[in-house]
Protein backbone atom coordinates (compact mmCIF):
# COMPACT_ATOMS: atom_id res chain seq x y z
CA UNK A 1 0.00 0.00 0.00
CA UNK A 2 1.60 3.17 -1.02
CA UNK A 3 2.55 5.96 1.69
CA UNK A 4 2.95 8.94 1.73
CA UNK A 5 6.60 10.05 2.59
CA UNK A 6 6.95 13.40 0.89
CA UNK A 7 8.93 14.88 3.83
CA UNK A 8 5.97 15.54 6.07
CA UNK A 9 5.19 12.19 7.48
CA UNK A 10 4.60 8.87 7.93
CA UNK A 11 1.83 7.00 9.34
CA UNK A 12 1.36 3.68 11.08
CA UNK A 13 1.84 0.11 10.59
CA UNK A 14 1.33 -0.75 6.97
CA UNK A 15 0.95 -4.55 5.80
CA UNK A 16 2.02 -5.51 2.22
CA UNK A 17 -1.44 -5.59 0.64
CA UNK A 18 -2.20 -9.08 -1.49
CA UNK A 19 -3.09 -7.41 -4.83
CA UNK A 20 -6.92 -9.01 -6.17
CA UNK A 21 -7.04 -11.95 -3.88
CA UNK A 22 -9.62 -11.92 -1.37
CA UNK A 23 -10.14 -14.55 1.75
CA UNK A 24 -13.36 -15.56 4.03
CA UNK A 25 -13.29 -13.58 7.16
CA UNK A 26 -15.41 -15.18 10.16
CA UNK A 27 -17.52 -12.20 12.06
CA UNK A 28 -17.36 -12.16 15.51
CA UNK A 29 -20.71 -13.92 17.21
CA UNK A 30 -22.43 -10.67 18.69
CA UNK A 31 -21.90 -9.58 14.82
CA UNK A 32 -23.51 -12.40 13.40
CA UNK A 33 -26.53 -12.61 15.64
CA UNK A 34 -27.57 -9.40 14.44
CA UNK A 35 -26.42 -9.53 10.66
CA UNK A 36 -27.55 -13.34 10.28
CA UNK A 37 -24.14 -13.74 8.35
CA UNK A 38 -21.33 -15.88 9.39
CA UNK A 39 -18.06 -15.26 7.19
CA UNK A 40 -17.57 -11.66 4.84
CA UNK A 41 -15.22 -11.93 2.12
CA UNK A 42 -12.25 -9.96 3.38
CA UNK A 43 -9.57 -8.90 0.83
CA UNK A 44 -8.28 -6.35 -2.64
CA UNK A 45 -12.34 -6.92 -4.64
CA UNK A 46 -14.68 -4.81 -6.60
CA UNK A 47 -18.29 -4.94 -5.61
CA UNK A 48 -20.82 -5.66 -8.27
CA UNK A 49 -24.26 -4.63 -8.53
CA UNK A 50 -27.35 -5.14 -10.06
CA UNK A 51 -26.55 -2.07 -12.48
CA UNK A 52 -22.73 -1.19 -12.43
CA UNK A 53 -19.59 -2.18 -10.51
CA UNK A 54 -17.63 -0.39 -7.74
CA UNK A 55 -14.26 -0.16 -6.83
CA UNK A 56 -12.30 1.79 -4.65
CA UNK A 57 -8.84 3.46 -4.45
CA UNK A 58 -7.15 4.77 -0.90
CA UNK A 59 -5.65 8.29 -0.65
CA UNK A 60 -1.88 8.12 -1.74
CA UNK A 61 -3.45 5.71 -4.44
CA UNK A 62 -4.56 8.12 -6.54
CA UNK A 63 -0.68 10.42 -6.95
CA UNK A 64 1.05 7.01 -7.63
CA UNK A 65 2.03 5.88 -11.63
CA UNK A 66 0.60 2.77 -11.54
CA UNK A 67 -2.88 3.75 -10.07
CA UNK A 68 -5.43 1.01 -9.34
CA UNK A 69 -7.98 2.76 -10.51
CA UNK A 70 -6.51 2.43 -14.26
CA UNK A 71 -6.58 -1.70 -13.45
CA UNK A 72 -9.83 -1.56 -12.23
CA UNK A 73 -11.27 0.90 -15.22
CA UNK A 74 -9.83 -1.88 -17.78
CA UNK A 75 -11.83 -4.76 -15.68
CA UNK A 76 -14.95 -2.98 -16.44
CA UNK A 77 -15.41 -0.90 -12.61
CA UNK A 78 -17.11 2.32 -13.46
CA UNK A 79 -17.64 3.71 -10.00
CA UNK A 80 -14.09 4.61 -8.41
CA UNK A 81 -14.30 6.00 -4.72
CA UNK A 82 -11.42 7.43 -2.85
CA UNK A 83 -11.55 7.92 1.05
CA UNK A 84 -8.68 10.56 1.46
CA UNK A 85 -6.38 12.03 3.54
CA UNK A 86 -4.39 14.29 1.83
CA UNK A 87 -2.95 17.44 3.96
CA UNK A 88 -3.18 21.19 2.40
CA UNK A 89 -0.17 22.95 1.34
CA UNK A 90 -0.18 25.66 -0.90
CA UNK A 91 -1.01 25.29 -4.30
CA UNK A 92 -2.18 21.39 -3.76
CA UNK A 93 -5.22 21.31 -5.35
CA UNK A 94 -4.72 21.43 -8.65
CA UNK A 95 -2.59 18.89 -8.54
CA UNK A 96 -5.28 16.87 -7.11
CA UNK A 97 -7.70 18.11 -8.90
CA UNK A 98 -5.78 17.22 -12.00
CA UNK A 99 -4.83 13.89 -11.37
CA UNK A 100 -8.59 13.14 -9.98
CA UNK A 101 -9.93 14.53 -13.72
CA UNK A 102 -7.65 12.56 -15.89
CA UNK A 103 -7.87 9.39 -13.99
CA UNK A 104 -11.25 9.58 -15.42
CA UNK A 105 -10.45 10.87 -18.62
CA UNK A 106 -8.37 8.36 -19.32
CA UNK A 107 -10.39 5.32 -18.50
CA UNK A 108 -13.66 6.66 -18.08
CA UNK A 109 -16.56 6.36 -14.76
CA UNK A 110 -17.22 8.47 -12.23
CA UNK A 111 -14.92 9.34 -9.33
CA UNK A 112 -16.03 10.19 -5.80
CA UNK A 113 -13.50 11.78 -3.66
CA UNK A 114 -13.90 12.51 0.09
CA UNK A 115 -11.14 14.02 2.37
CA UNK A 116 -10.61 14.46 5.71
CA UNK A 117 -11.21 18.12 7.08
CA UNK A 118 -9.60 19.78 9.93
CA UNK A 119 -6.77 18.40 12.08
CA UNK A 120 -6.81 15.96 15.43
CA UNK A 121 -3.63 17.98 17.31
CA UNK A 122 -1.48 17.12 14.29
CA UNK A 123 1.14 19.74 12.31
CA UNK A 124 -0.77 19.48 9.48
CA UNK A 125 -4.46 20.60 8.06
CA UNK A 126 -6.99 18.49 5.68
CA UNK A 127 -8.54 20.80 3.92
CA UNK A 128 -11.44 18.57 2.88
CA UNK A 129 -12.73 19.97 -0.97
CA UNK A 130 -15.25 16.63 -1.60
CA UNK A 131 -15.76 16.17 -5.36
CA UNK A 132 -17.43 14.24 -8.26
CA UNK A 133 -16.04 13.66 -10.98
CA UNK A 134 -17.14 12.40 -14.92
CA UNK A 135 -15.02 11.43 -17.82
CA UNK A 136 -12.53 13.82 -16.86
CA UNK A 137 -15.18 16.49 -15.91
CA UNK A 138 -16.10 17.88 -12.80
CA UNK A 139 -19.84 17.72 -11.68
CA UNK A 140 -19.64 18.26 -8.20
CA UNK A 141 -17.25 20.26 -5.69
CA UNK A 142 -16.99 20.99 -1.54
CA UNK A 143 -16.02 23.67 0.10
CA UNK A 144 -11.98 23.63 0.62
CA UNK A 145 -11.68 25.54 3.77
CA UNK A 146 -14.75 25.55 6.31
CA UNK A 147 -15.14 25.09 10.31
CA UNK A 148 -18.29 22.89 8.96
CA UNK A 149 -17.00 19.30 10.56
CA UNK A 150 -18.88 17.17 7.93
CA UNK A 151 -20.19 18.62 4.43
CA UNK A 152 -21.94 16.26 1.65
CA UNK A 153 -22.15 17.07 -1.68
CA UNK A 154 -24.20 14.55 -4.42
CA UNK A 155 -24.53 14.70 -7.78
CA UNK A 156 -26.49 12.44 -10.59
CA UNK A 157 -24.57 11.33 -12.76
CA UNK A 158 -25.87 9.07 -16.02
CA UNK A 159 -23.65 5.54 -16.32
CA UNK A 160 -24.49 5.32 -20.13
CA UNK A 161 -22.03 8.57 -20.32
CA UNK A 162 -19.92 6.40 -18.77
CA UNK A 163 -20.06 2.96 -21.18
CA UNK A 164 -20.60 5.77 -24.26
CA UNK A 165 -17.01 7.65 -23.43
CA UNK A 166 -15.40 4.16 -23.42
CA UNK A 167 -17.06 3.05 -26.67
CA UNK A 168 -15.02 5.57 -28.30
CA UNK A 169 -11.90 4.19 -27.23
CA UNK A 170 -11.19 1.06 -29.12
CA UNK A 171 -7.77 0.61 -28.20
CA UNK A 172 -8.81 0.83 -23.92
CA UNK A 173 -10.79 -2.43 -25.32
CA UNK A 174 -8.11 -4.33 -26.54
CA UNK A 175 -6.05 -3.63 -23.38
CA UNK A 176 -9.68 -4.36 -21.44
CA UNK A 177 -9.20 -8.00 -22.46
CA UNK A 178 -6.03 -8.66 -21.86
CA UNK A 179 -6.31 -7.28 -18.12
CA UNK A 180 -6.12 -9.29 -15.23
CA UNK A 181 -10.02 -9.46 -13.63
CA UNK A 182 -10.65 -8.34 -9.83
CA UNK A 183 -12.77 -10.47 -7.69
CA UNK A 184 -16.37 -9.63 -7.73
CA UNK A 185 -18.42 -8.97 -4.39
CA UNK A 186 -21.88 -9.57 -6.10
CA UNK A 187 -24.44 -7.79 -3.96
CA UNK A 188 -28.65 -7.61 -4.43
CA UNK A 189 -29.66 -3.69 -5.07
CA UNK A 190 -29.11 -0.87 -7.88
CA UNK A 191 -27.95 2.71 -7.76
CA UNK A 192 -30.16 3.53 -10.31
CA UNK A 193 -34.14 3.37 -10.80
CA UNK A 194 -36.20 2.17 -13.48
CA UNK A 195 -38.20 5.57 -13.54
CA UNK A 196 -35.19 7.29 -14.58
CA UNK A 197 -36.25 9.33 -17.59
CA UNK A 198 -37.11 12.58 -15.60
CA UNK A 199 -33.75 12.50 -13.56
CA UNK A 200 -31.79 15.28 -14.83
CA UNK A 201 -27.47 14.26 -14.75
CA UNK A 202 -25.42 17.01 -13.35
CA UNK A 203 -23.45 18.76 -15.89
CA UNK A 204 -20.30 19.82 -15.52
CA UNK A 205 -19.03 22.97 -13.37
CA UNK A 206 -16.03 25.43 -13.49
CA UNK A 207 -13.27 24.09 -10.59
CA UNK A 208 -13.40 26.82 -8.13
CA UNK A 209 -9.68 27.46 -6.89
CA UNK A 210 -8.35 29.79 -4.28
CA UNK A 211 -5.31 32.09 -5.08
CA UNK A 212 -2.19 31.75 -2.93
CA UNK A 213 -3.01 34.58 -0.80
CA UNK A 214 -6.40 33.45 0.14
CA UNK A 215 -5.10 30.02 0.84
CA UNK A 216 -2.50 31.86 3.65
CA UNK A 217 -5.66 33.54 4.42
CA UNK A 218 -7.83 30.64 4.96
CA UNK A 219 -5.76 27.17 5.46
CA UNK A 220 -3.79 28.13 8.57
CA UNK A 221 -6.92 29.97 10.56
CA UNK A 222 -8.82 26.67 10.13
CA UNK A 223 -5.84 25.05 10.99
CA UNK A 224 -5.61 27.25 14.30
CA UNK A 225 -9.11 27.21 15.05
CA UNK A 226 -9.13 23.47 14.97
CA UNK A 227 -6.25 22.99 17.46
CA UNK A 228 -7.27 25.84 20.14
CA UNK A 229 -10.46 24.00 20.30
CA UNK A 230 -8.96 21.01 20.82
CA UNK A 231 -6.35 22.17 23.20
CA UNK A 232 -8.58 23.14 25.68
CA UNK A 233 -6.65 26.54 25.88
CA UNK A 234 -8.05 30.41 26.16
CA UNK A 235 -6.24 32.14 23.08
CA UNK A 236 -3.04 32.82 21.69
CA UNK A 237 0.23 34.86 22.38
CA UNK A 238 2.30 36.84 19.62
CA UNK A 239 4.99 38.27 19.70
CA UNK A 240 4.44 41.04 17.25
CA UNK A 241 7.93 42.67 16.01
CA UNK A 242 6.31 45.01 13.42
CA UNK A 243 8.07 42.87 10.91
CA UNK A 244 6.27 40.95 8.19
CA UNK A 245 6.51 37.38 9.30
CA UNK A 246 4.63 38.26 12.69
CA UNK A 247 2.16 40.78 11.42
CA UNK A 248 1.19 37.99 8.87
CA UNK A 249 0.59 35.89 11.62
CA UNK A 250 -1.24 38.02 13.57
CA UNK A 251 -3.11 38.18 10.42
CA UNK A 252 -3.79 34.91 9.74
CA UNK A 253 -5.44 34.71 13.24
CA UNK A 254 -7.36 38.13 12.68
CA UNK A 255 -8.74 35.47 9.72
CA UNK A 256 -9.55 33.14 12.36
CA UNK A 257 -11.63 35.29 14.25
CA UNK A 258 -13.39 36.29 10.64
CA UNK A 259 -14.34 32.49 10.15
CA UNK A 260 -15.45 32.00 13.44
CA UNK A 261 -18.05 34.87 13.44
CA UNK A 262 -18.93 34.41 10.39
CA UNK A 263 -19.75 30.39 11.37
CA UNK A 264 -21.58 31.45 14.16
CA UNK A 265 -23.91 33.78 12.17
CA UNK A 266 -24.76 31.03 9.86
CA UNK A 267 -25.88 28.92 12.95
CA UNK A 268 -23.21 26.45 13.23
CA UNK A 269 -23.88 25.09 16.99
CA UNK A 270 -20.28 23.29 17.31
CA UNK A 271 -18.78 26.58 16.56
CA UNK A 272 -21.19 28.40 18.98
CA UNK A 273 -20.53 25.73 21.79
CA UNK A 274 -16.41 26.34 21.35
CA UNK A 275 -16.03 29.92 21.31
CA UNK A 276 -18.09 30.36 24.39
CA UNK A 277 -16.08 27.26 25.67
CA UNK A 278 -12.50 28.90 24.60
CA UNK A 279 -13.02 32.71 25.80
CA UNK A 280 -14.38 31.71 29.12
CA UNK A 281 -18.53 32.31 29.25
CA UNK A 282 -20.18 30.74 31.67
CA UNK A 283 -22.45 27.92 30.48
CA UNK A 284 -25.73 29.77 30.90
CA UNK A 285 -24.33 32.54 28.43
CA UNK A 286 -26.53 33.26 25.02
CA UNK A 287 -22.90 35.02 23.54
CA UNK A 288 -22.88 34.46 19.87
CA UNK A 289 -19.34 35.63 18.24
CA UNK A 290 -20.26 38.72 15.67
CA UNK A 291 -18.00 41.16 15.60
CA UNK A 292 -14.11 39.99 15.02
CA UNK A 293 -12.29 42.69 16.59
CA UNK A 294 -14.44 41.99 19.49
CA UNK A 295 -13.45 38.14 19.29
CA UNK A 296 -10.26 39.08 18.58
CA UNK A 297 -9.79 40.58 22.02
CA UNK A 298 -10.55 38.26 24.31
CA UNK A 299 -8.39 35.59 22.71
CA UNK A 300 -5.58 36.82 21.13
CA UNK A 301 -2.99 38.70 23.19
CA UNK A 302 0.02 40.45 20.68
CA UNK A 303 3.16 41.97 22.74
CA UNK A 304 5.67 44.07 21.47
CA UNK A 305 9.08 43.32 23.47
CA UNK A 306 11.38 46.24 22.57
CA UNK A 307 15.19 46.56 23.58
CA UNK A 308 17.30 49.61 23.25
CA UNK A 309 17.96 48.23 19.71
CA UNK A 310 14.45 48.63 18.49
CA UNK A 311 13.12 51.51 16.80
CA UNK A 312 9.94 53.63 17.57
CA UNK A 313 8.90 52.79 13.77
CA UNK A 314 8.44 48.78 14.16
CA UNK A 315 7.07 49.55 17.58
CA UNK A 316 4.46 51.98 16.24
CA UNK A 317 3.40 49.63 13.10
CA UNK A 318 2.96 46.57 15.92
CA UNK A 319 0.88 48.66 17.82
CA UNK A 320 -1.14 50.08 14.56
CA UNK A 321 -1.84 46.50 13.41
CA UNK A 322 -2.69 45.31 16.92
CA UNK A 323 -5.33 48.32 16.95
CA UNK A 324 -6.60 47.21 13.63
CA UNK A 325 -7.15 43.63 14.18
CA UNK A 326 -8.55 44.08 17.62
CA UNK A 327 -5.93 42.28 19.48
CA UNK A 328 -4.96 42.82 23.27
CA UNK A 329 -2.08 44.04 23.03
CA UNK A 330 1.01 44.62 24.85
CA UNK A 331 4.07 46.76 24.59
CA UNK A 332 7.10 46.01 26.98
CA UNK A 333 11.04 46.61 27.34
CA UNK A 334 13.11 43.49 28.19
CA UNK A 335 16.36 45.36 28.10
CA UNK A 336 16.34 45.08 31.94
CA UNK A 337 16.36 40.65 31.32
CA UNK A 338 18.83 40.38 28.97
CA UNK A 339 20.85 42.67 31.25
CA UNK A 340 20.80 40.32 34.05
CA UNK A 341 21.57 37.59 31.61
CA UNK A 342 24.82 38.92 30.03
CA UNK A 343 25.67 40.30 33.33
CA UNK A 344 25.98 36.45 34.54
CA UNK A 345 27.98 35.56 31.77
CA UNK A 346 30.56 38.95 32.84
CA UNK A 347 30.33 38.08 36.85
CA UNK A 348 31.70 34.22 35.99
CA UNK A 349 34.18 34.81 33.20
CA UNK A 350 35.48 39.15 33.99
CA UNK A 351 34.62 39.23 30.20
CA UNK A 352 32.03 42.03 28.78
CA UNK A 353 31.08 40.86 25.09
CA UNK A 354 30.49 44.27 22.76
CA UNK A 355 28.74 44.32 19.34
CA UNK A 356 30.70 44.45 16.23
CA UNK A 357 29.81 47.66 15.81
CA UNK A 358 31.23 48.79 19.38
CA UNK A 359 34.66 46.95 18.45
CA UNK A 360 33.40 42.96 18.84
CA UNK A 361 33.76 40.23 17.42
CA UNK A 362 32.00 38.10 15.34
CA UNK A 363 31.02 35.84 17.96
CA UNK A 364 30.36 38.82 20.93
CA UNK A 365 27.94 40.24 18.05
CA UNK A 366 26.35 36.82 17.18
CA UNK A 367 25.80 36.06 21.04
CA UNK A 368 24.02 39.55 21.63
CA UNK A 369 21.42 39.18 18.84
CA UNK A 370 20.61 35.45 20.21
CA UNK A 371 20.21 36.43 23.80
CA UNK A 372 17.87 39.04 22.94
CA UNK A 373 15.89 37.27 20.93
CA UNK A 374 15.76 34.03 23.48
CA UNK A 375 14.78 36.07 26.01
CA UNK A 376 11.88 37.09 24.02
CA UNK A 377 10.81 33.48 24.04
CA UNK A 378 11.21 32.83 27.58
CA UNK A 379 9.20 36.25 28.54
CA UNK A 380 6.45 34.96 25.72
CA UNK A 381 5.77 31.67 27.43
CA UNK A 382 5.64 33.62 30.95
CA UNK A 383 3.00 36.17 29.72
CA UNK A 384 1.13 33.21 27.69
CA UNK A 385 1.00 31.03 31.07
CA UNK A 386 -0.18 34.34 33.23
CA UNK A 387 -1.88 37.02 31.12
CA UNK A 388 -5.09 35.61 31.15
CA UNK A 389 -4.94 35.61 35.16
CA UNK A 390 -3.88 39.28 34.83
CA UNK A 391 -7.35 39.95 33.32
CA UNK A 392 -9.31 38.32 35.53
CA UNK A 393 -9.99 35.19 33.01
CA UNK A 394 -9.00 30.94 33.42
CA UNK A 395 -6.51 29.63 31.40
CA UNK A 396 -3.60 29.57 29.27
CA UNK A 397 -2.34 30.99 26.26
CA UNK A 398 -0.56 28.79 22.60
CA UNK A 399 2.62 30.82 21.98
CA UNK A 400 2.41 31.41 18.38
CA UNK A 401 5.57 31.37 15.99
CA UNK A 402 6.57 33.34 13.14
CA UNK A 403 9.64 31.75 11.02
CA UNK A 404 8.96 31.45 7.33
CA UNK A 405 10.43 28.10 5.57
CA UNK A 406 13.29 29.92 3.70
CA UNK A 407 14.86 31.28 6.56
CA UNK A 408 14.73 28.04 8.48
CA UNK A 409 15.55 25.76 5.32
CA UNK A 410 18.58 28.48 5.29
CA UNK A 411 19.48 28.56 8.66
CA UNK A 412 18.65 32.20 9.06
CA UNK A 413 17.49 32.22 12.73
CA UNK A 414 18.57 32.16 16.37
CA UNK A 415 17.42 28.73 18.28
CA UNK A 416 15.01 28.38 20.77
CA UNK A 417 13.51 31.80 19.83
CA UNK A 418 10.17 32.19 17.94
CA UNK A 419 11.04 29.21 15.78
CA UNK A 420 10.27 27.17 19.10
CA UNK A 421 6.72 27.96 19.82
CA UNK A 422 3.57 25.29 20.20
CA UNK A 423 2.99 26.41 16.83
CA UNK A 424 3.48 28.27 13.65
CA UNK A 425 1.10 29.18 11.24
CA UNK A 426 3.66 30.52 8.62
CA UNK A 427 6.56 27.46 8.97
CA UNK A 428 5.66 26.16 5.64
CA UNK A 429 5.27 29.39 3.64
CA UNK A 430 7.96 31.23 1.56
CA UNK A 431 8.75 34.85 2.49
CA UNK A 432 7.49 35.56 -1.07
CA UNK A 433 4.35 34.45 -0.39
CA UNK A 434 3.72 36.11 2.74
CA UNK A 435 5.16 39.28 1.28
CA UNK A 436 2.33 38.66 -1.26
CA UNK A 437 -0.46 37.62 1.27
CA UNK A 438 0.28 41.29 3.00
CA UNK A 439 -1.22 42.81 0.30
CA UNK A 440 -3.61 40.90 0.02
CA UNK A 441 -4.89 40.98 3.59
CA UNK A 442 -4.44 44.59 2.98
CA UNK A 443 -7.11 45.20 1.07
CA UNK A 444 -9.13 41.67 1.98
CA UNK A 445 -9.38 43.00 5.66
CA UNK A 446 -8.76 46.83 5.56
CA UNK A 447 -6.10 46.66 7.73
CA UNK A 448 -4.01 49.90 6.70
CA UNK A 449 -1.42 50.04 8.69
CA UNK A 450 0.19 46.84 6.66
CA UNK A 451 1.00 49.26 3.87
CA UNK A 452 4.12 50.60 6.22
CA UNK A 453 5.07 47.08 7.13
CA UNK A 454 5.01 45.87 3.33
CA UNK A 455 7.24 48.56 2.32
CA UNK A 456 9.91 48.79 5.59
CA UNK A 457 13.28 46.60 4.84
CA UNK A 458 12.77 43.55 7.02
CA UNK A 459 15.42 43.80 10.21
CA UNK A 460 15.72 41.67 13.24
CA UNK A 461 16.85 45.01 15.51
CA UNK A 462 19.26 43.15 17.30
CA UNK A 463 22.50 45.48 16.65
CA UNK A 464 22.55 49.08 17.97
CA UNK A 465 21.63 51.47 14.90
CA UNK A 466 24.11 53.71 14.07
CA UNK A 467 24.66 57.07 11.61
CA UNK A 468 26.58 54.24 9.42
CA UNK A 469 25.01 50.98 10.24
CA UNK A 470 21.12 49.84 9.95
CA UNK A 471 21.20 46.05 9.90
CA UNK A 472 18.54 44.29 7.96
CA UNK A 473 18.00 40.80 7.08
CA UNK A 474 19.04 40.53 3.30
CA UNK A 475 22.76 41.95 4.52
CA UNK A 476 22.75 39.45 7.20
CA UNK A 477 21.47 36.74 4.70
CA UNK A 478 23.99 37.91 1.74
CA UNK A 479 21.31 37.69 -0.17
CA UNK A 480 17.57 39.18 -1.05
CA UNK A 481 14.59 37.60 -0.07
CA UNK A 482 13.57 36.43 -3.59
CA UNK A 483 17.14 34.76 -4.06
CA UNK A 484 16.48 33.03 -0.76
CA UNK A 485 12.97 31.54 -2.22
CA UNK A 486 14.94 30.19 -5.17
CA UNK A 487 17.37 28.52 -2.30
CA UNK A 488 13.31 27.12 -0.67
CA UNK A 489 11.96 25.54 -3.97
CA UNK A 490 15.57 24.11 -5.04
CA UNK A 491 16.33 22.21 -1.68
CA UNK A 492 12.41 21.92 -0.14
CA UNK A 493 10.83 20.51 -3.78
CA UNK A 494 13.70 19.48 -5.62
CA UNK A 495 15.45 18.04 -2.92
CA UNK A 496 18.88 19.68 -4.24
CA UNK A 497 21.92 19.55 -2.16
CA UNK A 498 24.63 21.90 -2.47
CA UNK A 499 26.37 20.70 -5.63
CA UNK A 500 22.99 20.37 -7.17
CA UNK A 501 22.03 23.39 -6.20
CA UNK A 502 25.28 25.13 -7.39
CA UNK A 503 24.63 23.31 -10.62
CA UNK A 504 21.23 25.08 -11.42
CA UNK A 505 21.80 28.41 -10.18
CA UNK A 506 25.20 28.82 -12.16
CA UNK A 507 23.05 28.68 -15.10
CA UNK A 508 19.78 30.42 -13.67
CA UNK A 509 21.54 33.23 -12.19
CA UNK A 510 24.32 33.51 -14.78
CA UNK A 511 23.78 37.20 -15.38
CA UNK A 512 23.97 38.55 -12.33
CA UNK A 513 26.32 36.10 -10.11
CA UNK A 514 29.97 34.93 -11.48
CA UNK A 515 30.32 31.00 -10.57
CA UNK A 516 32.56 31.42 -7.80
CA UNK A 517 29.97 33.97 -6.02
CA UNK A 518 27.06 31.68 -6.63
Amino acid sequence: MPVVRRGLYICGHFIESVCREIDEYYLPRMVQDVTGQVTVPFGDAVISTLDTCIGTEICEELFTPDSPHIHMGLDGVEIFTNASGSHHSLRKLHVRLDLIQAATARVGGVYLYSNLRGCDGERVYYDGCAMVAVNGEVVAQGEQFSLQEVEVISAIVDLEDVRAYRGLRPSASNQSAKAPGYPRVFVNFALTSRDDLRVVPNPAIQVRYHTPEEEISLGPACWLWDYLRRSKQAGFFLPLSGGIDSSATACIVSSMCHLVCDAAQSGNQTVIRDSRRIIGEPESSEYIPSDPRELCNRLFVTCYMGTENSSAETRSRAENLAKEIGSYHLSIGIDTAVRAVVGIFETVTTWTPRFKVYGGSERENLALQNVQARVRMVLSYLFAQLVCWSRGASGGLLVLGSANVDESLRGYMTKYDCSSADLNPIGGISKTDLRSFIKFATERFGLSSLKSIYEAPPTAELEPITEDYVQTDEDDMGMSYEELSVFGRLRKLLLCGPYSMFCKLVHQWKDAWSPSQV
